[in-house]
């Protein structure tokens, strides 16, 4: 399953701050239909992730319910992204049905 969206940067200052973006209502529906068979321990799923031309792997985070996708410093660093931006993520759900 591949997923193409756009959302704005926001922070959370938990225990382990960190950076995300929300999946968009129609990539939540999808991920909603799949998380049975592709979800692991709390409901996170595991995707590879494309923001610019930086890729890697990262697991998505139920909360609300929608997915929360971590943006690491150093793919925030590699292309330019601060706070509050809006950025174009692809999303690749490994062992989900296309």
């Amino acid at each position: 399953m591949r997923l193409q969206f756009s959302g704005e940067v926001w922070y959370w200052r938990g225990p382990a701050p960190f950076h995300y973006v929300w999946v968009d209502e129609p990539g939540t529906a999808r991920l909603h239909e799949v998380a049975g068979l592709v979800s692991y321990g709390w409901g996170c799923i595991a995707v590879h992730a494309q923001l610019g031309s930086t890729r890697w792997d990262t697991s998505l985070f139920p909360k609300d319910g929608s997915y929360a996708v971590p943006l690491k410093t150093a793919v925030r660093r590699a292309e330019g992204v601060e706070l509050g931006d809006v950025v174009s993520l692809t999303l690749e759900v490994p062992g989900a049905p296309a």
